[in-house]
C-alpha cells in the first residue's frame, strides 16, 4: 500500500497540491482526472520525489520517501516503480532493445548478456515481437509508447506509473494502450497509479477514479459512484469531457 498523508506542493507560492491525503492499495488501478494544470502530473512525480513536496509523507511498503536524505535510500524505493512519461522519453539513439533493457544496468543484478532476452520478452508482452534491433525513429506513436511500457516493466516493478498514457494517440493505438494497462495489472500484479485526461479510460479500467480540483482531490470513488456524483463540478467535468472527446 502507498499511503500518502497533507502532500502539499507550491509553485511560485500558489498550492498545486493542498494537503492531499488518500491510501493507494495493492494492485489497484488508481486513476486522477481533473482539469489541465491541476496538478495531476506533479502528483505523481511527488510520489518518486522526481519533485520535491514541501510538506507531507509519502509512505510505501512502510517506508517514507519524503523522510530519506540520500540517493542510494530514494534509489531503493525508486527500483520499485515503473514510469511511463507522457512523451515517452525514449533514446533515439539506442535501438529498440537497448532503450527497454536501459535500466537493468542501475536497478537489477541481472547478467548484462541477458539484457537481450528480458527486453524481447518484455516486447512481447507488449505485442512487438521482433522489432528489437529497429531505431525508435522507425516506430509509429503507438509503438513508442508500448516500448516506453516495455522498458517500464522490464525490471518487474510493483508498481507502475502512467502519464497520459494515450496522450497525442490515434483511437486504435488508445484502445491498445488501455488493454495493456489492465493486462500489466492484471498478469503482472502490479499497483498501477494512472493521470490522465481521457475520461472514457479512467471510467473503464479504475479500480477507483481521484478528482483533482483547486489543488485538492474532491472525490475519490469507484467508477459508478463517479460517473453519478452529486458533486456538480464533477458532473459537470466529466459531461463536457466526453462532449469534447
Amino acid at each position: 500500500m502507498i499511503k500518502i498523508r497533507n502532500l502539499t506542493k507550491i509553485y511560485s507560492s500558489k498550492k498545486v497540491l493542498d494537503a492531499i491525503s488518500v491510501d493507494i492499495y495493492d494492485g489497484e488501478i488508481f486513476t486522477i482526472i481533473g482539469p489541465s494544470g491541476t496538478g495531476k502530473s506533479t502528483f505523481l512525480k511527488s510520489i518518486i520525489r522526481l519533485i520535491e513536496p514541501e510538506d507531507g509523507s509519502i509512505v510505501i511498503d512502510g517506508v517514507d520517501i519524503l523522510s530519506l536524505r540520500s540517493e542510494a535510500e530514494i534509489q531503493s524505493v525508486r527500483k520499485n516503480f515503473g514510469y511511463l512519461f507522457q512523451e515517452g522519453a525514449l533514446f533515439d539513439s539506442l535501438s529498440v532493445w537497448e532503450n527497454v533493457s536501459f535500466g537493468l544496468k542501475y536497478l537489477t543484478n541481472i547478467d548484462e548478456k541477458r539484457y537481450l532476452d528480458v527486453a524481447r520478452e518484455k516486447l512481447r508482452l507488449v505485442g512487438l515481437e521482433g522489432i528489437e534491433y529497429k531505431k525508435i525513429n522507425e516506430l509509429s506513436g503507438g509503438m513508442k509508447k508500448r516500448v516506453s511500457l516495455a522498458r517500464a516493466i522490464a525490471y518487474e516493478p510493483k508498481y507502475i506509473l502512467y502519464d497520459e498514457p494515450t496522450t497525442g494517440l490515434d483511437p486504435i493505438s488508445s484502445e491498445i494502450i488501455v488493454e495493456l494497462i489492465k493486462k500489466m495489472s492484471e498478469e503482472l500484479n502490479v499497483t498501477s497509479i494512472v493521470v490522465t485526461h481521457d475520461i472514457k479510460l479512467a471510467l473503464t479500467i479504475s479500480s477507483r477514479v481521484a478528482v483533482l480540483n483547486n489543488a485538492k482531490f474532491i472525490e475519490v470513488d469507484i467508477p459508478d459512484k463517479i460517473k453519478n456524483s452529486s458533486n456538480e463540478f464533477v458532473r459537470e467535468f466529466i459531461s463536457t469531457s466526453f462532449i469534447s472527446n
